[in-house]
């Protein structure tokens, strides 16, 4: 029987939270707080075989108010250059032999054990270079990334940078239909405040 690909879940936390004000990772949700549920979510997953939680901005605050069990965190110094900083730092800090690395958001709480799970197979089967999960037609996180693309991560600049690799090798992509609405990401007081309120997913 051949051995099952090893799969790294990346946890993107290192933000400065500039347009909420304070760390929006340690807003509370759901008993824990935004990120903690979001981390909750990959240590839950059988599919992830190693999680990586990757911090930068007020690191030490924001890891005092996690309970981390499997999740290993890590630092990205150069969080201020955005979230191709950090992909980086995970692909640095990854299991030597891992066969794909997915990408997380620490504050898109609605991804769950089930999404986690729907892409991580369609990789397993299907030998795609990229899968991404597609709500209603739309495509957004995870993405899964497999490791013949971790140069191109690595070599990767600024915000929103892993679209790029999808946007040049549109042959490779693999959406995976969840048939949920997109889950949205925190940015603002009035997204949290409509997450707060129950308008967070599946609505």
């Amino acid at each position: 029987m051949s051995k099952r690909p090893f799969l790294t879940g990346l946890v993107l936390a290192a933000g400065s939270s500039c347009r909420f004000g304070q760390p929006k990772q340690l807003l509370p949700y759901r008993g824990t707080t935004l990120l903690g549920w979001t981390v909750a979510q990959a240590e839950a997953s059988p599919d992830l075989d190693e999680v990586l939680l990757v911090l930068g901005h007020a690191r030490d605050q924001i890891l005092a108010g996690l309970t981390l069990h499997r999740a290993r965190p890590i630092i990205n110094s150069e969080f201020h250059e955005g979230c191709a900083a950090s992909y980086r730092t995970g692909l640095a800090a990854a299991d030597p032999d891992t066969d794909g690395v997915m990408i997380l958001l620490g504050d898109q709480p609605g991804v769950d054990v089930e999404i986690i799970g729907h892409v991580a197979d369609a990789w397993r089967a299907g030998g795609s270079l990229i899968v991404v999960a597609a709500y209603q037609g739309i495509p957004g996180h995870p993405l899964l990334f497999n490791r013949q693309l971790f140069p191109d991560l690595a070599a990767l600049h600024g915000d929103k940078a892993a679209w790029k690799i999808l946007d040049r090798n549109p042959d490779q992509v693999h959406r995976v239909e969840v048939g949920r609405p997109l889950p949205p990401d925190v940015d603002t007081p009035a997204d949290y405040e409509a997450l707060a309120n129950g308008q967070d997913y599946y609505s």
